[in-house]
């Protein structure tokens, strides 16, 4: 065996070890045959789950060279049996597939980035706002989208149609332009990979069955949208909007956005604050992530980033979780609504006895530093 196939092998199997996919090292795993696909090589791969189950088809690749150990990312199994006269044209499809989902989120991301590069003076973070619809059958009906955004936001269809400032560059994709912000849909036909949207379900502490129902999800749609001269807030009240918009797809059955999985019937409510007066709908954009602790409870925000603010943290709070989720939202809704930086070693209240103090370092539960306020 040479050292490409090892390490083929050994990636499958790290793979397939995952708690996301099987769980556990397979009892036989061979080599099954290879193949050339986009000028790369991939192997097939036939796996058993137990010494007496099924053979099972999996794939991983592509090399480039043939003295390369490193693939390119293509690993995958349905845990579909393995049938020795299909199993190439099965794993071609299974590569074809993730190969699919890369370029999708690539192109609704770039298309973000190319436009992100015009405006040098905004923070590279700010105003770029991201998630997954998760659907559970394989289908996209960007039709409903438009008309969703067109009865519910006044986003008009012939403005999201409209040739000057809108691409559909393939079936599926949709790249648009509304008050000045750029807005990106792509239908990819596959979970988001490796279990990520069930393991950030987990997180979500106001739905029972957010990982449960998570699991159900086969496709996803990609959202991205980004302010070209407005503010963070603008982009991301009009996040919202999309979201809100694909949400009402019948087979729509959450949103993995901020670190978590949303309930579509809360998201939805949420976003009505924004017919009263234009209200910031800040629990669409902002998660609360409580976790407790041997010596307290901690708390943090994962959003404000987006809108251009510094995350929160607060480490080994001894307040009960209603409590300190109440003083995060209370706090970030503080910084949004009025525009307010925290600096480091200034303190916070809200009396004029309550002078909490901040100090900014590197974050415990998000990337980056963040401001902890002593609570």
């Amino acid at each position: 065996m040479t050292a490409q196939q090892q390490a083929a092998m050994q990636s499958m199997i790290d793979w397939l070890a995952d708690e996301h996919e099987l769980g556990r090292h397979p009892s036989l795993i061979e080599i099954a045959g290879e193949f050339h696909r986009h000028d790369m090589h991939y192997y097939i791969f036939k796996y058993k789950k137990n010494m007496l189950g099924k053979w099972l088809l999996g794939v991983c690749g592509g090399y480039e060279d043939p003295s390369d150990t490193e693939h390119c990312g293509h690993v995958f199994s349905e845990m579909e049996p393995y049938d020795p006269s299909t199993a190439e044209q099965e794993a071609i499809k299974m590569v074809e597939m993730v190969r699919e989902y890369w370029m999708q989120q690539a192109e609704a991301y770039e298309a973000t980035q190319s436009e992100g590069e015009e405006t040098e003076t905004q923070d590279k973070d700010s105003g770029i706002f991201n998630g997954f619809i998760l659907l559970n059958s394989s289908e996209c009906d960007l039709e409903a989208i438009k008309s969703n955004l067109s009865n519910d936001w006044n986003i008009s269809s012939s403005m999201v149609e409209d040739e000057e400032n809108s691409k559909e560059s393939k079936e599926g994709t949709l790249v648009f332009e509304v008050d000045d912000c750029l807005l990106a849909v792509s239908f990819v036909d596959a979970p988001v990979p490796d279990g990520e949207a069930e393991h950030f379900a987990q997180g979500n502490y106001l739905w029972k069955e957010a990982v449960e129902v998570t699991k159900t999800h086969v496709a996803q749609i990609i959202l991205a949208v980004f302010t070209r001269s407005g503010s963070p807030l603008d982009s991301g009240k009009l996040f919202t909007k999309l979201a809100a918009s694909c949400l009402k797809l019948p087979n729509a059955i959450g949103i993995y956005t901020c670190g978590t999985v949303f309930q579509p019937e809360m998201y939805l409510d949420m976003a009505e604050v924004m017919k009263d007066d234009d209200m910031i709908p800040l629990l669409n954009l902002v998660y609360f992530g409580l976790v407790g602790t041997e010596t307290g409870l901690d708390g943090y925000t994962y959003g404000l980033k987006a809108l251009g603010k510094d995350e929160i943290e607060i480490l080994d709070s001894q307040v009960s979780p209603a409590e300190l989720r109440d003083f995060l939202l209370d706090i970030s809704g503080y910084i949004v609504e009025e525009n307010v930086t925290l600096r480091d070693g200034e303190t916070i209240g809200f009396s004029a006895e309550q002078k909490l103090p901040i100090s900014r370092s590197e974050g415990v539960y998000v990337d980056g530093d963040t401001l902890k306020i002593e609570y």
